[in-house]
């Protein structure tokens, strides 16, 4: 069955906005937490940054990254199929899916889980958490390379080009 204008309007709507802000938490903790942390733990006032900022930062981020992945997926609806096995109907709106769906793993399988035990929320020890850093560093890296081709091909995806 069809989706209602109203209920695509709905969930095109809630794929932005979420969109919006998991992308724009990325930018933030790429290009400016990174940078201000490093400074902060330099002069030993990095404590508002890991016991308030972070973690809720953290929290819209990963729950952010989750509704948007769900509203994109209503938002495919029929096409939802066609797009992930990349069918030539579907095929640029689902490479921007793809790109997606590993930001969303990345996400949830590897930075967030790293994160709890760099901001202390889980047991780790010194080497973990520097191991920790490390894997949530490059996955949060990675991200932001991917969010590049993946806007683009969301993009003209939904613009049937």
């Amino acid at each position: 069955m069809e989706q209602s204008i109203v209920t695509m309007a709905i969930f095109r709507w809630i794929h932005f906005m979420a969109g919006v802000m998991w992308i724009g938490l990325l930018y933030y903790f790429n290009f400016v937490q990174v940078a201000a942390l490093k400074d902060a733990t330099a002069d030993g006032t990095n404590a508002g940054i890991t016991k308030h900022i972070a973690p809720r930062a953290l929290f819209f981020f990963r729950w952010a990254a989750l509704v948007t992945w769900l509203a994109g997926a209503a938002l495919l609806g029929a096409r939802f199929v066609p797009a992930f096995t990349l069918q030539p109907s579907a095929a640029m709106i689902g490479l921007g899916a793809w790109l997606g769906t590993i930001m969303l793993f990345n996400v949830w399988g590897l930075i967030w889980p790293n994160q709890k035990k760099i901001l202390g929320m889980k047991p780790a020890s010194d080497a973990e958490k520097a191991t920790a850093r490390r894997v949530a560093f490059l996955a949060s890296r990675t991200n932001t390379m991917l969010s590049i081709p993946m806007l683009f091909f969301m993009g003209v995806g939904v613009h049937g080009i």
